[in-house]
């Protein structure tokens, strides 16, 4: 502590010594005019002034310094003298006064008017304001009229050691490699010191390490920090913490220093290989795992992290290298066995594999550390599982002819149980698949026969499923698809391939192709369709047409001599017989129909009717069309006139005001019944005029004054009705009050009766035996038959 104090007392006093050395209070010179103020600048100014004093041959004055000085952080009782300024004028009789302004004058700096003693009466921070310019002039006391100019100065506020160092960016933190070599820089820190670098020490800094060795360095004067050690290991130790002082006065003893700190973490770099956790692995799998699936997991640990911990996993050796695979999960780091074929319980129980994991990127700086992968062995147990039935091909192809009989043999499926306890396996077909059931399976050997006839011409081929099933459990099924191909044989006889119709012109000639026909067959030769045609033996010898086979496979009719008339004859039929190339062969006999028709002198067919060939000469088909339509129009238009001066023609009724029809009329007659047919008249409504008197009608004209109708008697029985419906219809077409509506009346009524009588045997008294029915040839055409038939059967009782 006394050092300490002794420290600060020399570095406060220093500046003052050298001050007063350098400047002393005040220097008096020879008086000079009291117009000129003693506050010359330099040397310069002041050899100026000398000169000029001699020229004036006036007399000398003293001068005081230019630039004074003042020590920051100086407190005491009372306010410190800066300097003085003084003026030869100044006789002492104070008739003098200083002047100062500027830069902190009356509130930092302070004058004394008469002696010209500045003193500072606050405390100054050089680190806020390094200098302060002002200005000083000597006045006249009781005028206040300057002596000489105004001349300026300057106060420096001189240094002290009173700022620690500081890290403004601190904390740090930096980043190295592990592994690496010494002296490798890590990063450098910088701190400031606000004192003045210019004047003295306390600006003057020297970095060194509180905490972190021995693993850190740094260089005193240029912080730069680098590695104590070689080769430090992250998975060691992977932070550390370094703390940093920085000490001004260069290092030396009553400096101020200040510290951070800095992180410094080891990266990851690839010195480690993978290790497997255990040298052998076990896993067992059921036989019947669905191909892909995961059947267990390895993995090799590493030390490092990120994509230097990265492994890459292989099966290396083992039995069972083409039946798994290993793959690497990039995220845990791990390999994957999967299946890539099917497993055999009843084949190979266990199969053993070697595994490998090795670094995907490795750092040739460490390969001498040995080989960065490892290896480990894995034994997988096969389980056994209950397997459906296992079909000897995967696919079937059976071929039938379709003339086959049914019941027959089409082809065999065969199937096995897989397992060590084999079941027996029943066979059946997906009707799904045979929706017509054409085919059975026999369900112990699975045969398969046909059920119903088939027709390759209606289908060719048949794909079906036959489904195998175990018989000690069964849910355990198998399906394999099965095509049936139908083959052909020569069932179908050739016939024309369309429906021909043949011209032949009138004025042809001998030996001209009337119609070239081709024939089609239904069949499906090996080599292809080859026809022969010829005519019927009895028309072998055709006056008037012969046939001629083509190389095409068709057959062309030509005509024998010319002059075929469409008078004499219009139609010629020409049957003509078609036989194929099968085994055996099938013919068939097709007519082709040839019109005799009028053609142009160019061959060009015309007309092939009769009734165009007694036409009007110079009457042509197309004209005798338009006759027709004009016609046609003109009894159209008439119709229509007719039909439109039937609709204006005046009501057949003279009537009043309005039609009665239009109004309501109510009867409270709820009449007789059925049978009651007086209780009103229906004329009556329709005219109710007409009681009184009668409209007379405007198309009849009648023939006897109407009465007014009176109630009608019931018909007694026994009146033929045929009788009175005749009497109604004579009335109603001769009533001139009657509307002429068209009235539909129908009658439930037979007829008069049949001279046969009845036909019903309930009041017959006798027996067949004692009928005669020889009366029923009498009854007309329509009862003959039942004559000779009921005649019949008496001869034949007699016989």
């Amino acid at each position: 502590m006394p050092e300490r104090l002794a420290e600060m007392l020399l570095d406060l006093w220093t500046p003052l010594i050298i001050l007063w050395i350098t400047f002393p209070p005040c220097l008096y010179m020879a008086p000079l005019n009291p117009s000129q103020v003693l506050m010359s600048g330099s040397p310069l100014e002041l050899s100026r002034l000398r000169e000029e004093q001699r020229i004036l041959n006036r007399s000398k004055r003293g001068w005081v310094w230019n630039q004074m000085f003042v020590l920051e952080e100086f407190s005491g009782p009372e306010p410190i003298l800066v300097g003085r300024l003084h003026t030869d004028l100044d006789p002492g009789s104070k008739k003098i006064k200083y002047i100062l302004s500027g830069d902190g004058a009356g509130t930092i700096f302070q004058i004394n008017d008469a002696t010209g003693d500045i003193h500072a009466i606050k405390r100054l921070d050089r680190e806020e304001k390094a200098e302060y310019t002002l200005t000083a002039q000597a006045v006249d006391w009781e005028t206040n009229k300057p002596l000489e100019p105004p001349s300026e100065f300057i106060i420096k506020v001189q240094d002290i050691n009173d700022n620690a160092p500081e890290f403004l960016n601190g904390p740090y933190h930096a980043t190295v490699p592990e592994m690496s070599i010494l002296g490798t820089s890590v990063t450098n820190v910088t701190a400031t010191d606000a004192d003045d670098p210019v004047y003295g020490n306390s600006a003057k800094l020297v970095y060194s390490i509180l905490e972190g060795q021995p693993y850190f360095s740094i260089e005193p004067e240029t912080a730069i920090i680098k590695t104590a050690l070689p080769n430090m290991d992250r998975e060691a130790k992977e932070e550390y913490l370094v703390v940093i002082q920085a000490k001004d006065m260069g290092g030396h003893s009553g400096g101020l220093s200040g510290t951070t700190t800095l992180t410094v973490t080891l990266t990851d770099v690839n010195d480690n290989p993978p290790k497997f956790a255990q040298s052998l692995y076990h896993f067992s799998v059921p036989e019947d795992v669905v191909l892909g699936t995961a059947i267990g997991r390895v993995k090799a640990n590493d030390q490092d992290i990120g994509e230097n911990a990265q492994s890459s996993y292989d099966i290396i050796d083992g039995d069972g290298t083409a039946l798994f695979e290993i793959t690497s999960d990039a995220q845990a780091q791990d390999g994957i066995i999967r299946l890539r074929k099917p497993l055999d319980f009843e084949t190979k129980k266990s199969y053993t594999l070697k595994v490998e994991a090795a670094n995907v990127h490795i750092d040739p700086r460490f390969s001498g550390r040995g080989p960065f992968k490892d290896t480990a062995t894995v034994k997988i147990v096969v389980e056994d599982a209950d397997e459906p039935p296992v079909f000897s091909s995967p696919t079937y192809l059976l071929e039938v002819h379709e003339n086959a009989a049914l019941n027959s043999v089409i082809g065999q499926v065969t199937a096995r149980d897989p397992d060590i306890t084999s079941s027996p396996i029943r066979f059946s077909i997906d009707r799904h698949t045979d929706l017509e059931r054409q085919f059975n399976i026999n369900a112990d050997d699975g045969k398969i026969t046909l059920a119903t006839p088939l027709d390759r011409e209606l289908s060719v081929w048949h794909n079906i499923t036959i489904i195998a099933t175990e018989i000690r459990n069964h849910s355990q099924i198998s399906r394999v698809p099965v095509a049936i191909k139908v083959l052909d044989v020569n069932d179908n006889a050739p016939e024309f391939a369309s429906e021909y119709e043949a011209f032949l012109c009138e004025n042809g000639k001998p030996g001209q192709v009337i119609q070239t026909v081709s024939a089609t067959d239904k069949d499906e030769p090996k080599n292809g369709h080859y026809f022969l045609y010829s005519l019927l033996p009895e028309m072998a010898n055709n006056p008037n047409f012969t046939i001629k086979k083509n190389e095409d496979n068709s057959l062309s009719i030509l005509a024998k001599h010319n002059g075929f008339n469409r008078q004499k004859q219009e139609v010629y039929l020409l049957p003509i017989v078609i036989s194929d190339s099968g085994n055996p062969p099938l013919s068939s006999t097709s007519t082709l129909t040839i019109r005799v028709c009028g053609c142009s002198n160019d061959g060009v067919v015309q007309s092939c009717n009769v009734e165009a060939y007694v036409l009007p000469i110079g009457l042509s088909m197309g004209a005798l069309i338009a006759i027709l339509a004009c016609i046609i129009l003109l009894l159209v238009i008439v119709v229509l006139f007719v039909t439109l001066r039937r609709h204006k023609n005046e009501p057949l009724i003279i009537k009043d005001d309005e039609d009665v029809r239009e109004n309501i009329i109510r009867y409270d007659d709820e009449g007789g019944g059925e049978e009651d047919t007086e209780a009103f008249d229906i004329a009556t409504l329709q005219n109710p005029d007409g009681i009184n008197g009668f409209l007379p009608r405007k198309d009849i004209k009648p023939d006897l004054q109407f009465m007014p109708r009176q109630g009608l008697a019931p018909v007694p029985n026994g009146v033929d009705v045929d009788e009175f419906i005749n009497v109604r219809l004579h009335e109603a077409d001769n009533d001139p009050t009657a509307p002429p509506y068209d009235s539909i009346q129908i009658y439930g009524y037979e007829g008069r009766g049949s001279v046969a009588g009845s036909l019903s045997s309930l009041e017959s008294t006798t027996s067949d035996s004692d009928q005669n029915f020889d009366y029923l040839s009498d009854w007309g055409p329509r009862f003959k038959r039942l004559g000779e038939l009921y005649s019949v059967g008496e001869s034949d009782k007699e016989t």
